[in-house]
């Protein structure tokens, strides 16, 4: 009886390779049929090697890919353009219960005296996807209780501000009641007067619905939508919120560019950062002799700017080291995250935040540049995908 032969010192490290690797290797012929498959791939696949040696690896593919597969190889033999071979992608597995899977998938190839064989090498990617999930869902959480927080300071000031147009709205009715008594009386001589007055009475109320129909959208928890803005309408809508009770303490210089091409945008996030930047700008200027806050909108090229700009001292060189580092803040009021909030959804928009320090009889300015051109590209980007990403970038950054 013949012994067995011994593998060779490179077959058994080959071997060794294989069944220690930590990713899924799968080698595959040009026929598509698997020759090798490690026990990585056992463990992600739910199959033996026994049961897929000979199969075509299209066993391992979504129903949607399974019948095309063929077609992608013998297209690849014929013209040689690679699509997927050398450059790796993400794509979907197919585990041996039906269910599916994110992996992403690296293939190469190699002429071996047995013909030409493709090398497929596997990793799970389903605990990086969840891991994104939540922390999408906990950063949409923080950025919609930056909102909550700055509301809860604005609190009186927003009560205060609603009770003048609804007390306006209960004198104009008042008075429009007199009249119409003395249109009983006098057969018509206030009908003007009295139209006057109740169209005062329904722009005082428009007023006050708008302002609290601003407010929750603010606050309410929901996804980001992005839609064409008009971005002078947004940032007016946002700085009548932000000067709430500071009318005559604070002056506000508005400055626009007319007729801006419209931006994608989500115009609640997008007033987040115009809140954040005023009532910091209202802060820092606070002691200034003539305390005076600057907005300002206009259109560079093919991006839609806006600044807010303050006469306050400036930003200290020492602080610029922390200023984007959340849960620091200079006054004590507030989370310390507005800045950081405000920047992660400008680079969620494609955009750019910069600082410009000031200092020197010069207050700070913080500016906001959204594309124009690619305001399209980013409508239809995952927003929820995008936000893990930069606040990976924060935190690598502080």
């Amino acid at each position: 009886m013949q012994a067995a032969r011994r593998p060779t010192l490179s077959e058994a490290r080959l071997e060794s390779v294989l069944e220690t690797a930590p990713d899924g290797i799968i080698v595959m012929d040009e026929d598509s049929r698997i020759l090798v498959f490690n026990k990585a791939c056992e463990q992600l696949f739910g199959y033996g090697a026994a049961e897929v040696i000979g199969e075509n690896v299209r066993i391992l593919m979504p129903h949607q890919h399974h019948d095309n597969h063929d077609l992608y190889v013998q297209r690849y033999r014929a013209t040689s353009e690679r699509r997927i071979i050398g450059i790796g992608r993400e794509v979907e597995g197919r585990r041996k219960d039906g269910s599916l899977f994110p992996l992403d998938l690296s293939v190469g190839e190699a002429m071996t005296p047995n013909g030409r064989q493709f090398i497929g090498v596997i990793r799970d990617l389903s605990a990086r996807r969840e891991t994104e999930r939540r922390l999408a869902a906990v950063q949409a959480d923080l950025i919609r209780m930056t909102r909550v927080s700055a509301l809860d300071e604005m609190g009186s000031a927003l009560a205060h501000e609603l009770n003048q147009p609804l007390t306006a709205i209960m004198l104009y009715l008042q008075a429009l009641e007199r009249e119409v008594e003395r249109l009983q009386a006098a057969a018509g001589d206030a009908q003007g007067r009295a139209g006057e007055l109740l169209g005062k009475s329904a722009r005082e109320a428009q007023r006050a619905g708008s302002i609290i129909q601003r407010v929750r959208q603010l606050v309410e928890k929901r996804a980001p939508e992005r839609r064409r803005c008009d971005l002078n309408q947004v940032v007016d809508e946002a700085l009548e919120l932000a000067m709430l009770g500071r009318h005559r303490s604070i002056h506000l210089d508005r400055q626009d560019t007319e007729a801006l091409p419209p931006v994608m945008v989500d115009p609640v996030q997008i007033q987040q950062i115009v809140l954040n930047l005023t009532r910091n700008a209202i802060e820092a200027c606070a002691s200034a002799t003539r305390p005076r806050v600057t907005v300002r909108t206009w259109l560079d090229g093919e991006t839609a700017c806006f600044s807010v700009a303050d006469n306050g001292p400036g930003i200290p060189p020492e602080r610029m080291r922390t200023l984007f580092n959340a849960f620091r803040s200079e006054t004590g009021n507030g989370m310390g995250i507005g800045l950081t909030i405000s920047r992660t959804i400008t680079q969620n928009h494609l955009g750019e935040f910069l600082v410009d320090p000031g200092g020197e009889g010069r207050g700070a300015r913080f500016t906001v540049r959204l594309p124009i051109a690619a305001a399209e590209m980013a409508a239809n980007r995952d927003s929820a995908a995008a936000i893990p990403r930069a606040a990976a970038a924060e935190a690598d950054k502080t």
